[in-house]
């Protein structure tokens, strides 16, 4: 398992981008201004796009996983290496998600506590209804994690 940055070309995987953020236009708004990270496992299985929202916080913007390799812990994977690759530059690892028993659970064993939500987001950003597990998502769901706390978890430190 190797995990690389995508400088250029990001588009080129906008088939799992649009998995975990289901509309190109709301992608392009963090596309370019963030850095993508590509998971390859004899091909690429997942991607990551983290953005620095400033103050010390950065956002995992959009992670996911081709279908068929889902449940591999290759998201987890890429929630490591960012935590890894950039604990020591940002205090604050948050990403917002639907409020959906798929993505709130899985952020949830990653360490990620629920910080706050931004209503009505989705029906006001996107535009068509967006559904999961049968569900319409309504209100982005921000979940944060302390980078301190997490590179001490991974280098084994209290």
């Amino acid at each position: 398992m190797n995990i690389i940055e995508v400088p250029e070309n990001k588009k080129q995987y906008l088939d799992l981008l649009l998995l975990a953020d289901e509309q190109e236009s709301m992608i392009d708004r963090y596309l370019e201004r963030g850095t993508m990270y590509a998971l390859d496992d004899n091909g690429v299985r997942a991607v990551c796009v983290v953005t620095d929202e400033g103050d010390g916080i950065l956002e995992i913007k959009n992670i996911a996983t081709a279908p068929e390799y889902q449940g591999r812990g290759y998201a987890r994977a890429l929630v490591c290496f960012v935590t890894r690759q950039y604990g020591e530059a940002f205090e604050i690892l948050q990403v917002g998600t639907g409020d959906s028993p798929l993505t709130i659970p899985f952020y949830e064993k990653c360490g990620f506590k629920r910080s706050h939500c931004v209503k009505n987001f989705f029906l006001d950003n996107y535009d068509h209804p967006i559904f999961e597990c049968g569900r319409q998502l309504t209100d982005m769901v921000y979940l944060r994690m302390e980078m301190k706390a997490c590179r001490q978890n991974t280098d084994g430190s209290t």
